[in-house]
């Protein structure tokens, strides 16, 4: 079980290091990506109920991110977390967005499993998304 865990969070790790020098708009892309997979399954609110833990829960260690309000539109959550990411050096960026991502998988996957999170993140992003990680899903 904790290496599906370990191979979800390699998932997010190599699709953020595929662009190294990937701009705020590209990250937010795999936000937008996969909340239109996420609220397929669990609705808006419950994505909103998600995002806005993982935003809590990151703020430990990135006190910046989603600091400026407490909106329960996606819309402009997305916004404000551009907002937050533009005023970062690209690395802190990167960073944060990586730790938010992980911990909302995390909730994610400990709701709905390991296995469906996963296929949602692969669904969202393409298979090319788990590097080569993919090889070891498909021998499970």
């Amino acid at each position: 079980m904790e290496t599906n865990h370990l191979q979800r969070h390699n998932i997010i790790k190599n699709r953020i290091a595929m662009n190294p020098d990937e701009d705020v708009d590209s990250a937010l892309k795999l936000w937008e990506q996969m909340a239109t997979e996420i609220i397929s399954i669990v609705g808006e609110s419950g994505f909103n109920s998600l995002y806005s833990r993982s935003i809590f829960l990151t703020q430990s260690t990135f006190p910046w991110v989603g600091a400026r309000s407490k909106s329960q539109i996606t819309e402009q959550r997305f916004a404000e977390l551009k907002m937050d990411f533009e005023e970062q050096t690209p690395a802190q960026a990167r960073e944060a967005n990586c730790l938010l991502l992980i911990t909302f998988t995390d909730i994610l996957a400990s709701l709905i499993g390991e296995q469906l999170t996963t296929t949602i993140l692969n669904s969202a992003w393409g298979n090319n998304a788990s590097g080569k990680t993919s090889k070891e899903f498909k021998n499970e």
